[in-house]
């Protein structure tokens, strides 16, 4: 049984809240596509159990600058927040920290496969 939650004016109400798998999955595939600069539409997400936690696992493309460019500049591999490698370890801590706070799961990690890349066309990657 569980343990009526407070609510405001002091009332509690008992119950369960739960995060359907589809919403979850939206909300990571938003984290993710928001940490690379891509879209969402773009990551492919799936959930596993890791010892009673949540494992989560990204298939996506990457955001990159369009490689003349980076030829005539390279600083813009610095500007667009480092290697793919970078970038990608970058995202995972910081897609592992967005979902969990918004969502209220406890994840014990994220996976994420980069499949390509897509050409950034001006702005700042992400």
């Amino acid at each position: 049984m569980s343990a009526p939650a407070p609510a405001a004016g002091g009332q509690a109400f008992s119950g369960h809240n739960r995060i359907s798998t589809q919403a979850l999955t939206s909300l990571a595939k938003v984290a993710a596509a928001h940490a690379l600069g891509v879209e969402p539409q773009d990551v492919r997400a799936e959930w596993s159990d890791d010892d009673g936690l949540l494992a989560l696992s990204l298939v996506m493309p990457i955001s990159i600058p369009p490689l003349p460019s980076v030829q005539l500049d390279p600083s813009k591999v610095t500007a667009a927040g480092g290697s793919i490698w970078d970038r990608t370890v970058a995202a995972k801590a910081r897609i592992l920290a967005t979902v969990s706070e918004l969502s209220g799961s406890r994840l014990s990690r994220v996976d994420i496969r980069i499949s390509g890349a897509r050409i950034s066309h001006g702005g700042r990657v992400q």
